[in-house]
């Protein structure tokens, strides 16, 4: 018998009121609840790919067509256990027949292959969209009820993956069970909710964190006494006021929100001992640019949140995205002869390049531009969770191993730099998809003030 597979995608998610520490880390339950922004498919989301077979000799994973080692991945034997726990009867989508009994999935291993088509451990959330697409893909193969909260099993995986489940505008409650039952994702609104809501992310680096998620969390919970004070003093009131602002679509006070928590979020990185620094000059820079553009216009219409990494996310309406993206070139251009692919949308690209600077921001901001300081840019906007796609994404072959994708290595151009492997893949058709220092030292001066 060949084995039984399915596809699905898996969106990433840009927290802007972020959770930083665990109470549980074995079951991954945070010391703060949190709130995230699912961003479309089309432009940021992991394919993954599930089989099942009696002839498989071993549970096997394939990441972006390198092998990993499962076996003694706590986090992905955690997800493979609960998911196997739930199993149930798979039947046949079109003629209805019944292909695994729930009696013989123990028989079964599974070879899972996946790819994310955006940096992978480099403060995009990766990790979320990996997760998420693991749970919800072995979910679906395994024929888990739909009764099955599969948001605390991907959580187990990686915290923020359960908030990549759902699209559109989703939270994350903390719970309060020392089992971790009642720590899942709720989605506030539908991805159509606020579609004018679009998102500017500025890689500034596409490598690895010098230090992780997980290893920052613990040392920033064992260390940071202004970490505690976020989290039981400021992060609740802040995501009453944040879901409250998002429902009402209210720009200004959900950006202003999130530049606060992110630079809140770093500022408890500093506090950690020894310090951790997520962000570079450049982030700062961005940092800076923002606050100036925003002066300039004479209200808010750019936004900024910065995860664990340099990159910048931000927010901005569809009205301003071409204006807020003209700027953005103006100063953290690409290198001469090298726009090709700088922007994920050439259309917009060029748009943005023809639009003016607002008045006075030139005066506001003095900073000579910055080429090559941003590597590339990605635009997308709000959009839906874990789906099914069709078998033609599949990653598998018949036998259930990894197609062979080779793309071309012939080309070393500009375009090669700007433009990270997967979206190089895109265009010749290979895949189908397409100011912390003083918020630093605010935060200790309140922390100071509160144990007075």
């Amino acid at each position: 018998m060949p084995p039984v597979s399915l596809t699905i995608a898996s969106p990433t998610n840009i927290a802007v009121i972020k959770y930083w520490g665990k109470r549980n880390s074995k079951l991954n339950l945070p010391i703060n609840s949190s709130v995230s922004v699912t961003l479309n498919q089309q432009d940021l989301r992991t394919v993954t790919t599930v089989c099942a077979s009696r002839d498989f000799g071993k549970d096997r994973l394939w990441l972006n067509g390198k092998e990993e080692d499962v076996s003694g991945n706590k986090r992905v034997q955690a997800v493979f256990k609960e998911v196997r726990a739930y199993a149930g009867d798979l039947f046949d989508l079109k003629s209805g027949h019944l292909l695994v009994k729930r009696s013989e999935w123990p028989e079964m291993k599974v070879h899972v292959i996946s790819t994310n088509n955006f940096p992978t451990a480099a403060g995009l959330a990766s990790s979320a969209a990996g997760y998420a697409a693991l749970t919800f893909a072995l979910a679906q193969l395994f024929a888990v009820p739909k009764t099955v909260n599969l948001s605390t099993i991907a959580r187990q995986g990686s915290g923020s993956a359960c908030r990549s489940l759902a699209g559109g505008f989703v939270a994350w409650d903390m719970g309060s069970k020392d089992d971790g039952s009642d720590s899942s994702a709720r989605q506030v609104a539908p991805a159509s909710h606020w579609p004018e809501l679009q998102v500017l992310i500025l890689v500034v680096s596409d490598s690895k964190k010098t230090v992780s998620s997980t290893a920052g969390m613990d040392i920033s919970v064992d260390t940071s006494l202004l970490l505690a004070h976020r989290a039981a003093q400021i992060v609740p009131e802040r995501l009453k006021q944040m879901e409250s602002a998002y429902l009402a679509k209210d720009f200004a006070a959900v950006a202003n929100l999130a530049m606060q928590d992110s630079n809140q979020f770093h500022a408890t990185c500093l506090d950690t001992f020894p310090p951790i620094f997520y962000l570079n000059d450049v982030s700062r820079a961005i940092i800076g640019f923002v606050h100036a553009f925003n002066d300039a216009c004479g209200e808010v219409r750019l936004g900024y949140t910065f995860d664990a990494g340099p990159n910048a996310v931000l927010l901005v309406l569809k009205e301003h995205i071409t204006q807020a993206l003209g700027a953005i070139l103006h100063y953290f251009p690409p290198r001469a002869g090298c726009d090709v692919g700088y922007v994920n949308r050439a259309d917009l690209y060029a748009s943005a390049r023809a639009t003016a600077l607002p008045d006075g921001l030139e005066s506001l901001y003095p900073l000579t531009p910055m080429p090559s300081a941003v590597r590339y840019v990605y635009h997308s906007d709000v959009g839906p969770g874990a789906m099914i796609v069709d078998d033609d994404e599949s990653l598998a072959d018949a036998s259930g191993m990894p197609k062979v994708i080779s793309a071309s290595e012939s080309n070393k151009t500009c375009v090669s730099s700007n433009v990270p492997a997967p979206l190089r893949s895109l265009q010749v058709r290979v895949l189908s998809t397409a100011a912390i220092s003083v918020a630093f030292l605010f935060g200790m001066a309140v922390l100071r003030t509160a144990h007075k």
